[in-house]
């Protein structure tokens, strides 16, 4: 229904205090834990390149994970919508960051590459055309202002 709000409510705990707070830009750790009631926790940091732990999860991974979920799930909706039985779906995502100055940076573009297989030949084709639909609906693509690409394979099972 148009015009429904939906709210969504998380923590997320800063874990990097070394002992000695923020004193020194180098001193403090990334480390952050992110929970949400009734969910097991997530442990975050910053990207290695900010001086984060590369072994926990970082902001902008989080990003292409939420964008990929996001196209996911509404290509699995507008599939079961048409007709089309996916059988199976997998998405290596990519994207890119740039830094500017004044330690600032935005993301230029995210890729999709779904692999989508269906239980029939004579699917595929639809199935392929699936992805704009489930683009227009995903609320997260929706939501940023960089592009959002897609390449799709699709292939019988």
């Amino acid at each position: 229904m148009p015009g429904r709000t939906h709210d969504y409510r998380l923590s997320v705990t800063w874990t990097g205090n070394r002992g000695a707070g923020t004193a020194d830009i180098r001193g403090y750790g990334r480390d952050h834990a992110v929970s949400a009631e009734g969910k097991p926790g997530l442990l975050g940091s910053a990207d290695r390149a900010f001086r984060g732990d590369p072994s926990r999860w970082n902001p902008e991974e989080l990003l292409l994970a939420a964008l990929s979920q996001c196209h996911m799930l509404a290509y699995l909706s507008v599939a079961a919508l048409a007709g089309v039985v996916v059988t199976d779906y997998s998405d290596e995502a990519t994207g890119r960051m740039v830094e500017a100055a004044g330690n600032s940076g935005r993301f230029e573009w995210a890729e999709l590459h779904p692999v989508v297989t269906v239980a029939d030949e004579s699917m595929i084709e639809a199935a392929g055309h699936l992805h704009a639909e489930a683009r227009r609906q995903c609320f997260i693509a929706n939501s940023v202002n960089f592009e959002v690409r897609h390449v799709p394979v699709t292939r019988a099972r």
